[in-house]
């Protein structure tokens, strides 16, 4: 299962950006294989040229004074977070941001860090003051609403996806009994036009018994059995008749809720 197979990206996507738009936390998610499933939301130029976006800022990992645990944890003095993305216990992919700072910059810091990593320290400085700035109780509170908003609209997508197939696959089913039904409403007017036509025979092959006298008794206990069996029948397909009409109700029943359904 792929979330691409129920997902729709845009809703995703819109719920990332007025996220990280009301926030100030930047955020992206990735699919199972690791792929971005949507655009990059908030990223500041010292989040994608000088740590992610280099070689070098993702090799070093410079820790800030908070200690970070779990999903959180710190890259280049900035708080980041991740989370999975689960469906019915399936990990479908991962929602990752964060790229703000749980304090004020130290710029003295962040020059020597700059020598060190070969940069020009006046413009690693001015890149940094643009990166938003945030308590860590409320990097994490905004994180952990973000996985609670984002798991629960793909798992409403999921089971909104698997309720229209499976009321498909009702309707299909539902088109099949009908027809069966008609096929045997079909079948049992034809036998019970066979059962009239045998008790017309067998009423005529009284008569031509008694015609006949004693030499037609014989002949008259069949004709007599013809037209038991004929009326016996009657009552069976009777009987079948009221059967595929209950029958038909209520698979007229059930195309009504599944239309009702459909149009909701």
């Amino acid at each position: 299962m792929e979330i691409y197979d129920f997902m729709d990206m845009k809703k995703l996507q819109e719920l990332q950006d007025q996220f990280s738009n009301a926030t100030g936390l930047a955020a992206i998610a990735v699919d199972s294989k690791g792929e971005y499933m949507t655009e990059g939301s908030n990223f500041t130029d010292f989040c994608m040229k000088y740590t992610r976006g280099s070689a070098e800022g993702n090799r070093r990992c410079i820790k800030c004074d908070t200690e970070c645990t779990g999903t959180y944890f710190c890259h280049a003095g900035l708080m980041d977070f991740a989370f999975d993305i689960v469906v019915d216990g399936h990990k479908l992919g991962a929602m990752i941001g964060g790229q703000v700072l749980p304090k004020e910059p130290d710029e003295e810091k962040f020059r020597a860090t700059a020598e060190e990593l070969g940069i020009d320290p006046d413009a690693y400085v001015r890149a940094v003051h643009k990166v938003p700035v945030s308590d860590e109780k409320k990097i994490r509170a905004s994180a952990k609403l973000l996985e609670i908003m984002v798991n629960q609209l793909v798992d409403l997508e999921y089971h909104s996806k698997s309720n229209t197939v499976r009321l498909q696959e009702l309707s299909a089913e539902i088109t099949h009994a009908t027809e069966t039904i008609e096929a045997i409403n079909k079948n049992t007017h034809s036998l019970k036009s066979i059962a009239n036509k045998q008790k017309m025979l067998s009423l005529n092959a009284s008569i031509e018994a008694a015609r006949s006298g004693e030499a037609g008794v014989g002949f008259a206990v069949v004709a007599k059995s013809m037209g038991d069996l004929s009326s016996q029948s009657a009552v069976i397909y009777g009987d079948i008749e009221k059967s595929v009409l209950e029958v038909t109700n209520t698979i007229e029943k059930l195309d009504k809720l599944y239309h009702g359904n459909e149009e909701e």
